[in-house]
């Protein structure tokens, strides 16, 4: 690390920054982000215009938001904590939890900002391989907590394998997980989900489960990615030393006017998700059919495991102007984007595998 001019610590020197999903020009579907290929919900783009006064701070605490979010989840508004996007609270909570000596068991692979946002607080991160199924492997995940874990991370929808954690997996989970270490449900993608027996971590915390954080964001089925908007329901002390750790007034007042629009928008929303929801479904059985071992789809987005080929298969897609996210030596994601960009997908994906 001679190149670097001041002493900073050897482990983030040599971790990788975070990558997001490579852009897409102007004539390619861009497949790699897992955003939602609608144009905002109505009422977004009124909202944030009218939120002009940007010589002004926002409101630390979003506090108009989280009383509509507390109404939403039938909890007080101090169970409600908002941050610029869920990864944002994944940082507050690990920095909260964990330092030097301290573990994070994760899943892996699994959302690809985990194992940075650990190593940053100094603890080690724990990965725990996925199932067969390209499901978190809770029962190992359970027994891989030890003395020195404060944290584990679980991924449902998986991404981006996928799959989901059913509500009684994850209730033997919790069984099994000391109820001094928490436990934060990374349900990004919740919206999307249809199958019956997934996990619903607002049913958790209804049941008096303390210790377990659950994140959500504006970012995927809402349409907010450009605007940074998530948030977290859960205890309200932890909630507090997650804010304790955070950046202070991180969420504009902008974001917020377009979260709150996009509330109003419920009937919208559910048409556009239950869109996604079937295009994906469609998705899958077709390329399970072009011969793709396709693992079970929740989430806006399949999982191609191309393994030792993922670059290769990536490659051909943006060849064909579909831009998606390789993960070198396990798979492909691909984003349910734009109706007419499903064929090609198809096609692509069934010349690589022939």
């Amino acid at each position: 690390m001679t190149d670097i001019p001041v002493r900073v610590r050897p482990e983030i020197a040599a971790l990788p920054s975070y990558t997001q999903g490579k852009q897409a020009g102007a004539t390619a579907y861009k497949l790699s982000s897992n955003e939602n290929p609608f144009d905002p919900l109505p009422g977004v783009v009124s909202a944030v215009q009218a939120a002009t006064a940007f010589n002004r701070y926002p409101d630390a605490l979003a506090g108009r938001l989280r009383d509509r979010l507390a109404e939403r989840y039938g909890v007080t508004s101090d169970r409600i904590h908002v941050a610029a996007g869920s990864v944002s609270i994944l940082y507050q909570l690990a920095q909260a939890a964990a330092t030097v000596g301290d573990e994070i068991v994760l899943p892996w692979r699994s959302f690809e900002a985990y194992p940075g946002i650990i190593t940053v607080t100094g603890a080690t991160p724990v990965a725990v391989p996925l199932t067969d199924a390209a499901e978190n492997d809770l029962v190992a995940m359970a027994a891989a907590v030890t003395e020195r874990t404060r944290a584990v991370f679980v991924c449902t929808p998986n991404n981006p394998t996928g799959a989901v954690v059913t509500q009684s997996a994850f209730e033997e989970f919790l069984a099994a997980v000391p109820r001094d270490v928490l436990v934060v449900l990374d349900e990004a993608y919740a919206e999307f989900v249809t199958a019956a027996d997934a996990v619903d971590g607002a049913k958790i915390l209804a049941a008096g489960h303390d210790n377990v954080v659950v994140l959500r964001t504006f970012s995927k089925a809402y349409g907010l990615a450009g605007l940074r908007i998530g948030y977290a329901v859960g205890h309200p002390r932890i909630l507090d030393v997650a804010r304790s750790a955070g950046i202070p007034l991180s969420v504009t007042a902008q974001a917020e006017a377009a979260a709150l629009a996009s509330l109003d928008a419920e009937a919208e929303l559910q048409e556009r998700v239950a869109a996604v929801a079937e295009r994906r479904d469609r998705l899958v059985v077709r390329l399970r059919d072009a011969g793709w071992d396709v693992p079970d789809a929740q989430g806006n987005f399949v999982w191609l495991p191309a393994g030792d080929r993922a670059l290769e298969v990536a490659a051909a897609f943006e060849a064909a102007d579909l831009v998606v996210r390789p993960f070198a030596g396990d798979g492909v994601r691909v984003s349910v984007g734009e109706a007419e960009s499903v064929d090609l997908v198809v096609a692509v994906a069934a010349s690589v595998r022939a």
